[in-house]
C-alpha cells in the first residue's frame, strides 16, 4: 500500500492515480478515498493526476487514538502534500472533507493551492450557537454520537438512507449504493468516528473561509439531509471571496454517487477553465 507517515507517526494511506495536473480529494464522515472513484477515475482518463487519502481513523489508514480533530486532519494532508511534493493543486472536499480543505488553507495557505472545491461541505459551521443561530441542534450529533456508540452497523444502514435520499417518495437509489456505503462505514474506527462528530459538527470555519484567495466552486443539493444547504453551501458561497456556486435541485448529500455524470462533468468545466 502507498502511505505516507505524519509528524505523530500515524500511517496515512493513499492512492495516486494518472498523470498531469494535481487533483485531490478528500471524503466525508465516515468514510474513505473509495468514495471518490467515480470521479478519480473520470479525471485520470481526462488527463489528471488524481490523488485520494484515507483520513485517520478511516479505511485503511492507522486507527490512531488521538489527533481526530480538523487541525490534525489539515495537517495530515499537509504532509501528504509535501510528501509527494504536490503543487498547483485542485483541492476537493466533499461533507467533512470540505471542511478538511477550508482549514488546511486556513493553517497552511494557499502556496500549493490553485483552486479549491467544496461539495456539500460542512462549512461554515454546523452547529447551533449564539453566533449560529440558525444552526443544527447538539442533540442531533449526540443522536449520532449514540448510533455509532450502541449499534453502528444498523445506525449506518439508517444514515446511509439519508444520506442518498432514498427516504424520499420516488426516489430510486439502487440497493448497492446503500450497501457501498455501509461497507466503508463499517471501516472507520469506533473511537475515530465517535471523535471526529464534534470535530465536524462544532469547528467553526468561518476564519478559514476569509483566507481564501484562489478560485473556489461550491456545489450542493438542495434537497441534502446531512448538511442542509442554507445552513452550509450558500453561506460559504457568500463568505469566500469571488466563489461560484451550482446548487442541484433535488439532489441528496451523497450527490457525487447519485448525479455522478453531472457531478463530473461540472468538476471537469472549473478545473480546465
Amino acid at each position: 500500500m502507498d502511505t505516507i507517515t505524519t509528524k505523530d507517526g500515524t500511517r496515512i494511506f493513499y492512492k495516486d492515480w494518472g498523470s498531469g495536473p494535481v487533483v485531490t480529494f478528500a471524503h466525508g464522515w465516515p468514510l474513505n478515498a473509495d468514495a471518490w472513484d467515480g470521479q478519480m477515475l473520470f479525471l485520470a482518463q481526462n488527463g489528471f493526476r488524481v490523488i485520494a487519502h484515507d483520513r485517520r481513523g478511516h479505511g485503511r489508514s492507522e486507527q490512531a487514538s488521538s489527533g481526530n480533530d480538523m487541525d490534525t486532519y489539515a495537517d495530515d494532508f499537509a504532509a501528504l502534500a509535501e510528501a509527494l511534493d504536490l503543487r498547483d493543486i485542485v483541492m476537493v472536499g466533499h461533507s467533512t472533507g470540505g471542511g478538511e480543505v477550508a482549514r488546511y488553507i486556513g493553517r497552511h495557505g494557499t502556496r500549493r493551492v490553485a483552486k479549491a472545491v467544496l461539495i456539500s461541505a460542512v462549512p461554515p459551521i454546523m452547529i447551533k450557537t449564539a453566533a449560529n443561530p440558525e444552526g443544527l441542534p447538539k442533540d442531533v450529533f449526540d443522536t449520532i454520537r449514540a448510533g455509532v456508540s450502541s449499534n453502528r452497523s444498523q445506525f449506518y444502514r439508517e444514515f446511509g438512507v439519508a444520506f442518498y435520499s432514498a427516504n424520499r417518495p420516488g426516489a430510486t437509489i439502487p440497493q448497492s449504493i446503500l450497501d457501498q456505503f455501509w461497507l466503508w462505514c463499517m471501516q472507520v474506527g469506533i473511537k475515530n468516528a465517535y471523535e471526529c462528530v464534534k470535530a465536524f459538527s462544532e469547528t467553526d470555519f468561518t476564519a478559514d473561509l476569509a483566507k481564501f484567495d484562489v478560485p473556489t466552486l461550491i456545489m450542493h443539493g438542495e434537497d441534502d439531509q446531512i448538511v442542509p444547504i442554507d445552513d452550509a453551501g450558500r453561506k460559504s458561497a457568500k463568505l469566500i471571496r469571488g466563489a461560484k456556486a451550482i446548487f442541484y435541485p433535488g439532489a441528496p448529500h451523497g450527490l457525487t454517487a447519485t448525479h455522478r455524470d453531472q457531478i463530473n462533468a461540472d468538476l471537469l468545466a472549473f478545473i480546465k477553465v
